[in-house]
């Protein structure tokens, strides 16, 4: 099997086999085990693993970081390809060929000069997802999710997703040359049903909320034998994640901003960002500085904000979600205790946001910066507004905002928008 990475540079268009590749080939993963996030037990990272079989956890990737730090420069990371797999000592992947690559990652870092001045913070920054393969920050996810699992002998893969995970998920299973299954609330904008038919995913549609989507592709992974990528229920979607933590390093000179504000659904790329903020720490390659990170959820379907309010170290499922960022509609996560750790260490937040505000928020990054984003994105902006109010962010502070998909995939909820931007 050839794998084709797509170089984005201007001077060198086209594909060129992501295992020729004279800056990746070389490159030896520092993988060395897995580790319960919640109980610590530690599990072989030879073989297909879900869950911690003590206690249905989520299963972490350790890395022999000492010997990286040994072998790894920083400066020699900057001059590597643009794609997450810049850091590929620092991802699970063993053999070259597996590395499967459609651009994914090192997406662009923006100054939000006119939204900073129209909300108050004169330090903004945008992470700008949507540029992502798929148009999402899923993108990270699945291609390790989906890249390990090929290498470790996976026949077929299933995910329960709301959207954006799905289509990630079938792209990346079309690049391995692997079967693809996929459940999805029924109710889910059309397009990203669309989307994972157009890869060869075959696509169920479940009366009901991820959560019920998951019981069901349960089944399928249980009878037929399917490998299983869900948020958290496997360790690698969380690798690709992380990257957004080592990009964030990077595109700010090896130093972290202040506050990041993130949309949080399963979580993944919260927790990744705080586990790579550990990896470098530990790499020498920043200090013992943290971001404090703030959750942003729908009112709608907030079970993060009410477990970190209540002082909980895990979630309870909630009632009937509902929010028309499908990102957002996750009424329980595997890996709640990994969110509310990462938040409360970093001495950080969690609030939630009505669908107005978030979609206000869209518009709002959209006329003042170019940044066309998903209502995912448009909470951060509505929460910011928050934060500066109540006084928990300075406005002075040096702040990130994830945007982390494309608005285009929810035209439905901007197509009545006039001429004059009125809703």
């Amino acid at each position: 099997m050839t794998l084709y990475h797509y170089n984005r540079s201007p001077r060198l268009q086209g594909a060129v086999p992501l295992s020729s590749c004279a800056n990746v080939a070389p490159m030896k993963s520092f993988l060395s085990h897995l580790e319960c996030g919640l109980c610590g037990k530690t599990e072989d990272a030879g073989h297909l693993a879900n869950l911690c079989p003590s206690c249905e956890r989520p299963l972490l990737a350790r890395y022999d970081l000492k010997a990286a730090k040994r072998t790894i420069r920083r400066e020699e990371i900057t001059r590597r390809e643009p794609t997450l797999w810049r850091y590929a000592e620092l991802l699970p992947v063993l053999a070259p060929e597996y590395r499967l690559s459609l651009g994914e990652g090192w997406t662009p870092l923006l100054r939000a000069h006119r939204l900073g001045k129209i909300v108050g913070a004169s330090r903004l920054f945008i992470k700008e997802e949507g540029l992502n393969p798929t148009k999402s920050f899923k993108a990270r996810g699945l291609s390790l999710a989906v890249a390990k699992a090929a290498e470790l002998g996976a026949g077929a893969l299933s995910v329960p997703s709301a959207g954006n995970a799905a289509g990630a998920m079938s792209a990346y299973a079309a690049l391995a040359g692997l079967p693809a299954f996929v459940f999805m609330p029924r109710d889910v904008p059309p397009l990203f049903i669309a989307e994972c038919r157009a890869f060869g995913a075959t696509v169920t549609l479940v009366d009901g909320l991820i959560t019920d989507c998951g019981k069901l592709a349960a089944e399928g992974v249980r009878d037929e034998g399917r490998f299983d990528v869900s948020t958290l229920k496997e360790p690698y979607r969380l690798e690709g994640k992380k990257t957004l933590g080592y990009e964030l390093a990077e595109q700010f000179g090896w130093t972290l901003p202040d506050v990041v504000i993130y949309p949080t659904g399963g979580g993944t790329g919260l927790v990744g960002m705080w586990k790579a903020f550990d990896e470098m720490e530990e790499l020498g390659w920043i200090g013992s500085e943290r971001p404090r990170m703030v959750s942003v959820q729908s009112t709608g379907c907030a079970p993060m904000v009410r477990a970190f309010e209540r002082g909980d170290e895990f979630a309870e499922p909630w009632e009937g979600g509902r929010t028309v960022a499908d990102g957002l509609r996750v009424p329980a996560a595997v890996g709640d205790f990994l969110i509310l750790r990462a938040l409360r260490e970093s001495g950080g937040t969690a609030l939630a946001v009505s669908d107005e505000e978030m979609l206000d928020g869209v518009r709002l990054m959209a006329r003042s910066e170019g940044v066309f984003g998903a209502p995912e994105g448009g909470a951060t902006v509505a929460a910011l507004r928050e934060l500066l109010k109540t006084g928990a962010v300075d406005p002075g502070e040096q702040i990130v905002l994830f945007n982390t998909g494309a608005g285009v995939k929810y035209w439905h909820l901007f197509e009545n928008e006039d001429r004059a931007g009125n809703s």
